[in-house]
């Protein structure tokens, strides 16, 4: 099985990691989950983040063929147009997506011109399908639980997981935003654990724990079955439910939800302009 040269971003403020994957026998690549930077309280944006990647790819002088997202995200703002505009590849996301634009579409009131049809990304992708990286293949599986729309990319011997799976210290993702459930992400992780046991597995976020006061951003299938604190070998989906469902009453919203949704529902791009040429976010009053 090839092994991707995979390299890592991580923005601190949204614990975010982004990632390159690259065919070791040509320089094509992909981006994954990439970081739009966001000051909430000015309405500020930034392509800082943005500019390290592309910093990256041209010093290697890297080819890319994807921009990739493994769900719309609720705590941070995609860059994948921008990275799109600069390097170009095609971008993409799951087939599902036209779920999470419909159940946000409606919370935020957007209008005709929004369509819910998934139709800003150049690939909706579904369970099985596959795609190119140079000569690397990458293989979906749709793993939701935590939104509808979300996706495991199998690239090599390396699986990006999203929000599915956490490090074995902190467990998995909360199921508690509109479309999510506990029991659909215990089945999910499942296809992931079923993975051979020595894939690596690379983190879309890491919070440290308790116990550790360094991020990680990679971890093994082998790993997560000996140690994942919520859903280690042994755990009923009965016992994950209960666990997962009671602390996630426990856990307040994301800090950037309201931008993040109304951004990444759209692949990336702001809400059009107002009639005055400026571009406003929504904060929905008792929504969540």
């Amino acid at each position: 099985m090839k092994s991707p040269i995979v390299t890592s971003f991580f923005d601190e403020p949204t614990n975010t990691f982004s990632y390159v994957v690259q065919d070791p026998a040509s320089r094509t690549c992909a981006i994954l989950d990439s970081v739009l930077d966001f000051d909430y309280a000015a309405g500020h944006t930034d392509v800082k983040s943005a500019d390290a990647i592309i910093a990256f790819i041209r010093e290697h002088e890297l080819e890319v063929a994807w921009v990739l997202e493994t769900h719309v995200h609720a705590d941070h703002l995609s860059a994948a147009p921008y990275l799109h505009q600069k390097l170009g590849g095609q971008t993409g996301i799951g087939a599902r997506i036209t779920e999470v634009q419909e159940i946000f579409g409606k919370a935020f009131n957007a209008g005709t011109d929004f369509a819910r049809d998934g139709s800003q990304f150049d690939r909706l992708f579904e369970e099985g399908d596959t795609f190119a990286i140079g000569g690397l293949e990458g293989r979906v599986l749709h793993t939701p639980g935590h939104t509808p729309a979300c996706l495991t990319y199998v690239i090599g011997d390396a699986a990006f997981v999203g929000d599915t799976l956490f490090m074995p210290d902190y467990g998995t993702a909360r199921c508690d935003f509109p479309g999510g459930d506990a029991a659909t992400l215990f089945r999910s992780i499942q296809k992931v654990l079923a993975l051979p046991s020595e894939t690596r597995l690379f983190l879309c976020h890491d919070y440290k724990s308790p116990d550790r006061d360094t991020y990680h951003h990679e971890t093994s299938v082998a790993e997560q079955r000996a140690d994942n604190i919520h859903v280690h070998e042994g755990v009923s989906e009965e016992d994950f439910v209960k666990l997962r469902t009671e602390r996630d009453a426990t856990l307040g919203m994301p800090r950037l939800i309201l931008p993040s949704v109304q951004v990444n529902m759209r692949a990336g791009e702001m809400p059009p302009a107002e009639e005055n040429g400026q571009v406003y976010l929504k904060v929905p009053i008792n929504l969540l």
